[in-house]
């Protein structure tokens, strides 16, 4: 007799405790095999596709698309032994999202998608569900409306702003290739909605004139709920926010900064381009530098573990960086950065780079580093004081490159001037470490051949 086995959101790891659901990647009726991927999440990191531990056939979805869920709640339920027809009753174990286990996974792709059409319509299970029955590829959630075919949106994203702001995604035509619509078509979509509200509302008053007004909401600074927009701190914006707090809450942070001169840094990589080969980026030199710059003061890469009140120096350089997404601030971390080449430093900001705006970057991709560096200047702004990664001892920023009057060999010039700062753990060191620090890293922006003397 077949066994029917609940399988539940796993332990996310890394102080993850929620994840909301953004495709089912199965269907009620569908055989599932150990390990294989059953439904697409999101949590406050990444975008992460959840392998059931558990062969047999699916029997319920517990959770529709866009419900946010806790570590711990029931997933889906699965039929596995004998008498399934999967034939496979044997669970994996695997606990983590995104870790593999003992058995090899039976499909890794992705499904999409199928048209949904009056056949779908029919293969509904009306329990209330997620789920529909089996008998094809097609998903919708229980109640939504049909369409003549796929919606072109990618992004669960712009599908989440659309449903929260009321907005009907087939009634859109997509500006970007294929049709597809983007964050800035239902943007503009909700814009029109908010200007259309007025309108709509003096209709209703000249229709009812005496009806009569509505109270007013208290809006006094300890009364009920002012007035205006909220938005929930949840998701990476609450993420973000946490380990922020956190960070001002525990580090006792200062910032010292330098003006430097980047003039032969952007020749010396100007001539590198020239050279033929892969292509060198401006972040890749400065993260070479900063490597560089850690392995002469040491005290900058580590972090203090409170618990022993032992400062921790680290012997590996795992680097993160900020990059700024559609979903929000997101770390990625170049795993040992030391023991990588300017060009092979370039592909990897490239790989995590463009994994983070596709929002695929994994929960060990976003966590570990060790040592940040902060390039604002993409912004078009010169200077910051950013807050510290928490648990890490220091940050380095990068303002913008512009031309700027500067002595130069005893003589006013135009030179492409950029300014620096570091904030530190001012546990870990005092200023002269910082300062020395920093003072090292400019001298290599300015004189790159003192980089070359280090290596």
């Amino acid at each position: 007799m077949a066994q029917v086995l609940e399988f539940k959101l796993p332990d996310l790891g890394e102080g993850l405790t929620e994840a909301e659901i953004v495709r089912w990647l199965v269907r009620v009726g569908d055989v599932v095999a150990v390990d294989q991927p059953v439904v697409e999440v999101e949590t406050a990191k990444a975008m992460v596709e959840v392998p059931c531990p558990y062969g047999g056939v699916v029997t319920a979805l517990l959770g529709e698309e866009g419900t946010e869920l806790p570590v711990g709640a029931p997933l889906l339920t699965v039929a596995v032994g004998p008498q399934a027809p999967s034939g496979d009753g044997e669970g994996s174990g695997n606990v983590l999202v995104g870790y593999g286990t003992s058995q090899a996974p039976a499909r890794r792709r992705r499904v999409r998608p199928a048209p949904t059409g009056p056949a779908a319509a029919n293969g509904s299970t009306g329990t209330g569900r997620a789920g529909t029955a089996a008998g094809g590829n097609t998903r919708a959630r229980v109640g939504a409306p049909r369409a003549e075919g796929p919606v072109p949106v990618i992004s669960p994203l712009v599908r989440r702003l659309a449903r929260e702001g009321g907005v009907d995604l087939r009634q859109l035509a997509g500006s970007g290739p294929d049709g597809l619509i983007l964050r800035a078509d239902v943007e503009s979509a909700l814009r029109v909605k908010a200007a259309a509200a007025p309108a709509t509302q003096d209709a209703h008053a000249a229709a009812a004139p005496h009806a009569p007004a509505a109270p007013q909401t208290p809006t006094t600074a300890l009364g009920a709920r002012a007035a205006g927009t909220r938005v929930p701190l949840k998701g990476v914006r609450g993420a973000v926010a946490d380990k922020l707090s956190r960070s001002r809450r525990e580090i006792p942070d200062a910032t010292c900064w330098v003006d430097a001169d980047a003039t032969e840094l952007m020749r010396a990589r100007a001539a590198m381009n020239a050279a033929g080969g892969p292509k060198i980026s401006l972040i890749a030199l400065l993260a070479r530098i900063c490597t560089a710059a850690l392995a002469r003061f040491p005290e900058l890469n580590s972090f203090v573990d409170t618990e022993t009140r032992e400062v921790v120096q680290l012997d590996h350089v795992h680097l993160g960086f900020a990059a700024q997404t559609d979903r929000g601030l997101v770390v990625p971390v170049v795993r040992d950065a030391h023991a990588r080449d300017a060009e092979a430093l370039t592909a990897e900001f490239a790989r995590l780079t463009e994994a983070a705006r596709a929002g695929t970057l994994t929960p060990g991709e976003l966590t570990g580093g060790t040592f940040t560096l902060n390039n604002y200047g993409v912004f078009g702004v010169d200077g910051s004081t950013p807050i510290i990664n928490h648990p890490e001892a220091a940050m380095l920023g990068v303002g913008r490159i512009v031309p700027k009057p500067w002595v130069h060999e005893g003589e006013l010039a135009v030179r492409q001037v950029v300014q620096l700062s570091l904030t530190f753990d001012h546990r870990v060191c005092d200023g002269g470490t910082a300062g020395g620090f920093l003072r090292y890293v400019a001298d290599c922006v300015e004189q790159p051949a003192v980089l070359l003397r280090t290596l």
